[in-house]
């Protein structure tokens, strides 16, 4: 039996393929491309549409890690409906989903996703056998898109979307990683829990710890989210537009953090990279930034 890691070589699924590999837990990494996978992973090529073939996937593994990845609204409808009946048909043992910063966790707030979202069909489905859902709010990843990490390095101006009191419980790809570990070997563990910095960080934080990482000053500003719509546009073209709906509803919010009640380090014990620790490595890992600005994610 061996654990299915979907998307182990982009940027959410890589790092979990890579806690789940250090653990010594035998893994497959569920990928488009094989040829991106290294030579030591067992990999297989996925169609996310194809429900027959994730359920014979899905029924000689011991457990699922999933999330769903961006994509044209009808092509994210029919993969979730394929992941969700191939795990209604499989029933693998153990489902840990990240839902990749969607709000499942707060009923009644306006950022809470609708009942018809595709994402909700596949946490439905999970529900069916022992699954988590981990959920997020805003990754720090995102620091790293070009827009916003080239001004930081030449003119010292951290820029973006949000109040620079704005409380965010911001994570890592890291931090989701080890939490998908924990869960994918604590079965008793189901239901939400949520993975993120508490306190939240405000935006003069950010700017005070990268400042801090580079030994001079950084200064926090606040955009419009159309004027950052503007900043992204040239990179992703329409799909900029929800990311300029998301920071419109956020701005109407008083701060996007997580439960304590239902946090990874109340439910899980688990302690969570600091920004300085994630400059530090994410410098370490890719050059001054390097590569690792294509790394940015959504939410």
């Amino acid at each position: 039996m061996t654990y299915v890691v979907h998307g182990a070589t982009g940027a959410q699924g890589s790092p979990v393929l890579n806690a789940f590999r250090a653990a010594g837990l035998p893994v497959t990494a569920a990928v488009r491309d094989v040829s991106r996978v290294p030579e030591a992973v067992t990999a297989v090529a996925v169609d996310l549409e194809d429900a027959a073939a994730l359920r014979s996937l899905y029924s000689r593994a011991e457990g699922v890690f999933l999330h769903l990845p961006m994509g044209p609204d009808d092509v994210t409808a029919r993969r979730a409906s394929a992941i969700a009946k191939a795990i209604r048909q499989a029933h693998p043992p153990r489902v840990v989903i990240s839902t990749s910063g969607v709000v499942v966790d707060e009923p009644g707030s306006p950022l809470q996703a609708a009942d018809d979202h595709p994402l909700r069909e596949v946490i439905w489905a999970a529900q069916t056998v022992s699954a988590a859902v981990i959920t997020a709010r805003l990754f720090l990843e995102n620091l790293l898109l070009p827009v916003i990490a080239t001004p930081v390095e030449s003119d010292g101006m951290l820029r973006y979307p949000l109040p620079p009191d704005y409380r965010v419980s911001w994570c890592c790809h890291d931090d989701v990683a080890q939490a998908a570990l924990r869960l994918m070997t604590s079965p008793q563990q189901t239901g939400t829990v949520a993975v993120g910095q508490l306190p939240g960080l405000t935006g003069q934080d950010l700017a005070a710890a990268w400042g801090a990482h580079l030994g001079r000053t950084v200064v926090y500003e606040q955009l419009t989210p159309e004027q950052f719509g503007e900043l992204l546009a040239p990179l992703f073209g329409s799909a900029a537009q929800p990311v300029v709906k998301l920071y419109t509803l956020l701005n109407q919010q008083l701060s996007h953090t997580i439960n304590l009640e239902v946090s990874a380090q109340r439910l899980l014990g688990l302690e969570l990279s600091g920004i300085r620790a994630w400059l530090s490595r994410v410098s370490q890992a890719s050059g001054p930034w390097g590569s690792a600005r294509s790394r940015g994610t959504r939410g």
